[in-house]
C-alpha cells in the first residue's frame, strides 16, 4: 500500500511542499507551486493502508490515535497541505472521489432528524464539560460566526458586533416585541435582545448543559421576567412571536426537515412579523458533511447550499427579505478560536485527555481551512410574511450597528411601517 499512497500524493501535490516519513525512516518529497509546506510522519503499515481506502475518516483518526504525527509545523499546516490540493485536484485521490459520491447518495439518511435523535446529536457535541467552552469562547459563549466589520476585531469585539448586526436585521423597533430563539446556546443572544433591546425572549435548546447555564445566566442578570429557557424540539413550539431569530442551529435540522423547519417559523411568526436565519452554507453547491466530522463531531449534521435552501422558504409562504453572504468572518472566528485552545490545551487536557485534545485540534484546524480554501460561507436571511414588514434599503442595519439610530427611529423613518 505505501507505493499506492506514494502515487496518490504525486498526483495530489502540485500546490505546495509535503514531506512524508514512511514507518521504515525513509523520505519522500513532494513538490508543487509556491505554497503550504508540512512534514507528516505515518507510523505504520494500517495507517498507511486507511490512508488509502479511506482518507475523509483515515486522516481524522490517524491524528488522534498518533498513527500520524506532524513532524514539522501542526496539524494546520499539514491539513493546509492536503485540502489546498484536494481542492485543486478533486481526482487526485481516486478513494475519497468514490466515498464522496457514496456520501451523496446515502446524505438523506445520515441527515434524518426526529427528534429524540436530534436529542441525541445535540447531546454529544454540547453535553460536554460546560468548563471546555470557557476555555476557547469568548465571554458570552457564543459558538458561532463572529463579524468582523474592520478585521482587526478582538473576539469579543466581533461577537458583540454580531449580536448588534443580527439585531438590528430584527428590525426590534419598539421594546417588548416578543422574540423566539431558535438554538439558544447558552443564551447570549437572548439576554443581549432582552437587555439591550427591550424584547421578551423565548430561547430553546435540546443541550441540557446549555439550559443550566443560560437559566442560570438570566437569573444572574435579573432578566427572569424578560427571558424564559426551555428544552424544547423547535417542532413543539406553539404560539406566535413577533420576531423570530435562530444562528447556528440550522446546520442541525437535516436536509430532509427543511420544509418542516420554514413551515414552523412560518406558523411561530406573526403576520407583519420578520425572522433571522444564520446558518453555515457552501458557495460551490450541494455536497455532503465530511465523514471524520460526521462521526467524531457534528452527527447528523451538514451545512447547506442556498440552492437547497431557498425552496423550501419559498413553499412556506416566506418571503426572504434579505440575503447576506459572510464569506472569510467564520475563518478568522475559528483562528481565534484555534489559538485560545492552544494556549489552554493543558486545561482541556486536564479535563479530557491528549485524544480529546487532538481530536478538537483536528476539528478547528479542518474548519478554518475549509472556510479559508474550501467553499465554505456563512450565509444570513431574513424573511417576513409581508414585503414591508422591513425598510425599503439596507441602510436600517448600520444606523442601528453604529447607535446613529434605534429601532422606533429606525421604524418612525420608514413610510412603509408606519
Amino acid at each position: 500500500m505505501q507505493a499506492v499512497l506514494d502515487g496518490i500524493f504525486r498526483r495530489l501535490i502540485t500546490v505546495g511542499r509535503l514531506t512524508v516519513v514512511w514507518p521504515d525512516g525513509s523520505h519522500t518529497f513532494y513538490a508543487g507551486k509556491d505554497g503550504p509546506s508540512a512534514v507528516v510522519g505515518l507510523r505504520d503499515q494500517r495507517t498507511i493502508r486507511r490512508l488509502v481506502l479511506n482518507p475523509s475518516l483515515a486522516l481524522g483518526e490517524a491524528y488522534m490515535s498518533g498513527g500520524l504525527s506532524v513532524e514539522s509545523g501542526g496539524i494546520y499546516e499539514l491539513l493546509d497541505v492536503i485540502l489546498a490540493n484536494a481542492q485543486r485536484n478533486p481526482d487526485g485521490h481516486p478513494m475519497l472521489r468514490w466515498r464522496e459520491c457514496l456520501a451523496g447518495i446515502s446524505r438523506r439518511l445520515v441527515q434524518y432528524n426526529p427528534a429524540d435523535r436530534s436529542r441525541r446529536n445535540v447531546a454529544h457535541h454540547y453535553d460536554l464539560n460546560g468548563r471546555l467552552y470557557s476555555l476557547f469562547l469568548d465571554r458570552d459563549r457564543q459558538y458561532s460566526c463572529a463579524y468582523f466589520p474592520r478585521g482587526d476585531e478582538t473576539l469579543e469585539e466581533a461577537q458583540a458586533a454580531k449580536k448588534r448586526h443580527i439585531a438590528a436585521k430584527l428590525c426590534l423597533d419598539r421594546p417588548g416585541l416578543r422574540v423566539l430563539d431558535i438554538g439558544c446556546g447558552w443564551g447570549g443572544m437572548a439576554l443581549t435582545l432582552a437587555r439591550d433591546f427591550g424584547a421578551h425572549v423565548t430561547g430553546i435548546t435540546l443541550s441540557q448543559e446549555q439550559l443550566a447555564e443560560a437559566r442560570a445566566r438570566a437569573a444572574g442578570e435579573g432578566l427572569e421576567d424578560r427571558v424564559k429557557f426551555e428544552l424544547l424540539d423547535y417542532r413543539a413550539v406553539t404560539g406566535t412571536f413577533d420576531r423570530i431569530v435562530s444562528v447556528g442551529m440550522f446546520e442541525h435540522v437535516g436536509i430532509g426537515h427543511y420544509r418542516t423547519f420554514f413551515d414552523t417559523v412560518a406558523r411561530c411568526l406573526t403576520p407583519d412579523g420578520v425572522a433571522l436565519v444564520h446558518a453555515i452554507g457552501r458557495s460551490d453547491g450541494p455536497g455532503s458533511t465530511n465523514a471524520w466530522l460526521r462521526k467524531y463531531i457534528f452527527p447528523g449534521g451538514y451545512s447547506p447550499a442556498l440552492s437547497e435552501v431557498l425552496p423550501p422558504v419559498e413553499r412556506s409562504g416566506l418571503i426572504a427579505t434579505d440575503i447576506e453572504i459572510l464569506r472569510l468572518h467564520y475563518a478568522e472566528t475559528l483562528r481565534h478560536w484555534r489559538r485560545r485552545f492552544a494556549a489552554n490545551r493543558d486545561a482541556i487536557a486536564a479535563l479530557y485527555d491528549d485524544h480529546f485534545c487532538r481530536m478538537f485540534e483536528f476539528y478547528l484546524a479542518a474548519s478554518e481551512i475549509t472556510f479559508r480554501r474550501c467553499g465554505h460561507m456563512v450565509w444570513q436571511v431574513q424573511l417576513a410574511h409581508k414585503q414591508e414588514a422591513v425598510p425599503l434599503t439596507r441602510d436600517y442595519i448600520g444606523a442601528v450597528e453604529t447607535g446613529k439610530a434605534v429601532g422606533p427611529k429606525v421604524a418612525a423613518e420608514n413610510p412603509l411601517r408606519r
